[in-house]
């Protein structure tokens, strides 16, 4: 009965939806009603409300309906939700103040002379739009309205133009900032945590193991990471426009022809030029530059999007005046100012305290108010002019608001989904399907292409990701990445976008074109930017470091980036090691030898022992290192008849368990039924559950005998390959910890030599029974010797002898020789210090610095606070790649 209520769940969503209703409410009210209509029919013919449903009942599901809309109400601060107002009124501020009119006609200026160059123009201005607002709508329209006429009065085939316009609107789909990736961001983190719970369990049930390394988890992703990870599959989409324009210009003159300028190209027309474009690419690069380089999160970046494109929009619309370029002048100048006293004052104001710290705070808030001054003027000049500032706000609240209200309706229907087990039902076809991960992606790539016919991208995102997007996250077979599944639904939502006859963009370009461009010409000529846009889906899927590299650069490169030992970097960073010792293994060796050959005897005891140690783990570790390679090339050799193997097994056992729940929802109702032999259910129950009993055992008899064995085989080079990785990490850690620890301690030699005074006092004071200032005296040398390398001995000496003077000025009289006595131990500890470190120093020093600087970037690196950037770069490539570890599973 769950599957009949979820298809009258599809079957009033479609209703509505194909019937013109608004989607608001269409989804929210189709999943009410199912709901409703569940828990009436469950009480009526059974008396048990819940009935019908896949786990619960009708009030848990619509609570959980409410608690998801609730979350998305009552959490805007979410970074990847409200950066989309921002986002939409800079580019609808940029459109409405004719910028984009401006960089069309520079660029077809600039480039029309070359044949197809409109074409390729208008391709590059989309880029720009894209790259502001990521509206396809606005765009369409906007490009329409401009370039289609200018097209067509310069003989450029009405297919062509009108394919052009359609695919460079629909750019705004997958360059960043696009509201289509903030959407799939929001959408992809939480599938994320949907994912990393059922790869666990997964997990869990093939390796029987209670916990999952975190090597194996799901990597998720953000709003940032998805703007990176889409600017490369954006920027190959472009240029295969481009060309395809170029090359069929050059065919086929008389379907792109040239557009010479009649005007000159004097010191004025390149003026203009630079004047139109710097502002809406500086505008691009300090929004996108600043997400790339990690200095602003994408709220901040869109923030200062908006607030560009009010200056832009303030100075084209009174360009000609004399004061059109003010407030922008002025405001360049406060930034100036503020970036000035950012990086030569201090700008705290509790934490000034000379005349220098409180002029930089004065010129700070100067700049300050310069910058509000300048913005305030384009804002009055924007709401004086045509009402330009309130026509951008009215359109930025109803897009904002109907992408919120969609978002809202949507957790709501997401929740009646799961109710009636739909995505169990999503999750098993598509685990049934022969083929691993790359049947069900195939499958659900051509779903979302269909649906992209009929709904609009923010439908798409909202309702079918959060089904789809945990199952294929969830599989190890693939090991996808969440920014890379993102980008790959972006794509193929923009392909659906123009593909005839319900493509999205075809209606918008068909609303503002002339009658006489055909509908048929319009969809001829978006065929071949379909099949562009296919060829760059096929690209980008088949790379996948064309999306993951630039998110895992950004991270291994800032500041918060994680340590080299991070358990998920470790498998590249080995990589690394085995190229750098194939590099310069004569020289590591080198390095050693010459290292155990230092006469170590000036060192206490302990620390000596650790030294020669090292030295010894160095020589373990390379050994390590080896032993773990020729393992992998063991393990990967015996992957080829192992892998179809654990397919074939795991595919029954899914099977298996599939059957297992039937059993066991059978045996509940037939439990219902108490026992009536003679009710037609009764009977009929009883044959199903004989029947799966057979199923499953025709399913358990075809898997392997051999099976047990091949597992246990595999199992163990698994764990000798990860036994001797585990060996050379340690030994590594080893082989650099006690010589990098001696070096600082050599360093920390002239502050050691300065705390002997205090020591001088100390003594004084015990002598003369003066215990309290004595503890104060010892407090202090404590905390100056905890700052110092090597001073453990001495700290605990100082620890024990405060715990004994504590003990004694409790007494009545004082036991002066028993605290003198402890004296003395930690006066002898702090002089033994004080004869072995400059003789060490004098004769260890360079040999241990040569030591480091042999094995740094080898047996040192997983022992270095953060990774050097030529690492960084080496690691951001490995990383880019998806790693496959079903044979964990």
């Amino acid at each position: 009965m769950e599957l009949l209520f979820l298809i009258i769940l599809i079957a009033l969503m479609a209703l509505a939806l194909g019937s013109g209703f608004p989607v608001a409410f269409a989804l929210p009210g189709s999943a009410i009603l199912t709901i409703g209509l569940a828990g009436v029919s469950g009480f009526i013919f059974t008396g048990d409300a819940s009935a019908f449903f896949h786990s619960s009942g009708p009030y848990e599901w619509l609570s959980a309906g409410v608690t998801n809309l609730r979350a998305v109400y009552w959490e805007p601060e979410r970074d990847t939700l409200i950066a989309i107002p921002l986002f939409i009124f800079m580019g609808l501020m940029l459109q409405r103040s004719k910028v984009a009119e401006d960089l069309l006609l520079a660029m077809a200026q600039l480039f029309g002379r070359i044949p197809g160059g409109l074409g390729i123009s208008v391709i590059f201005v989309g880029a720009l739009l894209a790259a502001t607002t990521g509206i396809v709508g606005a765009t369409v329209v906007a490009m329409g309205l401009i370039s289609l006429p200018s097209m067509l009065r310069n003989k450029y085939s009405p297919s062509l133009a009108t394919g052009t316009i359609a695919a460079s609107g629909t750019l705004g789909q997958i360059i960043p900032p696009s509201i289509v990736l903030i959407i799939l961001a929001d959408q992809l983190a939480s599938a994320s945590d949907q994912a990393s719970s059922l790869r666990k369990s997964l997990f869990k049930e093939s390796s029987g193991e209670l916990s999952m390394p975190s090597v194996l988890d799901v990597t998720s992703t953000s709003a940032g990471e998805m703007f990176l990870g889409a600017l490369v599959p954006g920027v190959v989409l472009v240029v295969l426009y481009m060309l395809y324009i170029l090359t069929i210009s050059l065919i086929r003159p008389n379907v792109a022809p040239a557009v010479p300028f009649e005007g000159k190209m004097d010191r004025k027309f390149w003026i203009r030029i630079i004047v139109t474009l710097i502002p809406p690419l500086t505008l691009i690069l300090l929004v996108l530059g600043s997400i790339l380089m990690g200095i602003a999160t994408v709220n901040q970046a869109g923030a200062i999007g908006a607030a560009g494109a009010v200056f832009m929009g303030g100075f084209r619309l009174t360009l000609g005046n004399k004061n059109a370029a003010f407030p922008s002048i002025l405001a360049v100048i406060s930034v100036f100012i503020i970036f000035y006293c950012i990086g030569n004052y201090e700008m705290n104001v509790k934490a000034a305290g000379s005349w220098e710290d409180y002029f930089g705070l004065w010129l700070g808030a100067f700049g300050s108010i310069l910058l509000t001054v300048s913005f305030v003027w384009s804002l009055i000049r924007l709401v004086r002019i045509d009402g330009i500032l309130q026509g951008v706000m009215l359109e930025t609240s109803k897009t904002t608001s109907l992408v919120f209200i969609i978002l809202l309706g949507a957790a709501i229907l997401t929740s009646a989904f799961r109710a009636f087990g739909g995505e169990e039902l999503v999750r098993n076809f598509l685990n049934s399907l022969p083929g691993g991960f790359w049947s069900k992606f195939i499958i659900v790539m051509a779903v979302i292409f269909v649906l992209g016919f009929f709904l609009d991208f923010i439908e798409i995102a909202v309702v079918v990701v959060p089904i789809v997007a945990p199952i294929l996250l969830a599989d190890p077979g693939a090991n996808i990445t969440a920014v890379w599944l993102g980008v790959m639904i972006g794509l193929n939502i923009q392909t659906s976008f123009l593909t005839p006859p319900f493509g999205f963009a075809l209606f918008y370009l068909r609303g503002v074109a002339p009658a006489v461009v055909k509908t048929v010409q319009i969809y001829k000529g978006v065929v071949p930017f379909i099949g562009l846009q296919l060829l760059a889906l096929l690209i980008v899927g088949s790379y996948p470091p064309f999306v993951n590299y630039l998110p895992t650069r950004v991270n291994l490169l800032s500041e918060n980036g994680p340590p080299p030992k991070n358990p998920k970097l470790q498998n590249c960073l080995e990589d690394y090691v085995s190229q750098q010792f194939q590099k310069n293994e004569n020289l590591v060796k080198a390095a050693i030898s010459d290292a155990k050959l230092l006469d170590l005897s000036d060192l206490p005891r302990n620390l000596s022992n650790d030294v020669f140690k090292a030295f010894d783990s160095a020589e373990l570790a390379m050994d390590q290192l080896g032993k773990a390679a020729e393992a992998k090339i063991e393990l990967e050799a015996a992957s080829v008849v192992y892998r179809p193997k654990l397919l074939k097994v795991r595919f029954l056992e899914r099977e298996i368990s599939a059957i297992d729940k039937e059993l066991k929802t059978i045996g509940v109702e037939i439990e219902r039924l108490e026992s009536d032999v003679n009710n037609q259910n009764f009977n009929r129950l009883e044959n199903e559950l004989r029947e799966l009993d057979i199923r499953k055992s025709e399913l358990v008899a075809q898997i392997p005998e051999t099976w047990s064995n091949s597992y246990r085989s595999f199992k163990e080079l698994m764990k000798k390959e990860s036994k001797a990785r585990q060996e050379y990490r340690r030994n590594a850690d080893k082989s650099y910890r006690a010589p990098a620890e001696l070096l600082l301690i050599f360093r920390d030699n002239d502050e050691y030599f300065k705390a002997f005074i205090s020591f001088n006092k100390l003594e004084k004071l015990i002598q003369l029974d003066d215990l309290e200032l004595a503890i104060d005296q010892l407090d202090q040398i404590k905390r100056r010797l905890q700052y110092i390398e090597g001073t453990d001995p001495v700290v605990s000496a100082i620890s024990k002898l405060r715990r004994v003077i504590k003990k004694e000025i409790k007494k009545p009289n004082h036991n002066i020789t028993k605290i003198l006595g402890e004296y003395l131990k930690l006066d002898k500890s702090y002089k033994a210090q004080l004869s072995w470190r400059p003789k060490s120093k004098l004769s260890l020093q360079s040999g241990m610095e040569a030591y480091l600087s042999a094995t740094e970037d080898t047996l040192g690196l997983r022992s270095q606070p953060q990774l050097d950037r030529k690492v960084a770069l080496s690691l951001s490539t490995c990383r880019a790649k998806h790693e496959d570890i079903l044979l964990n599973f």
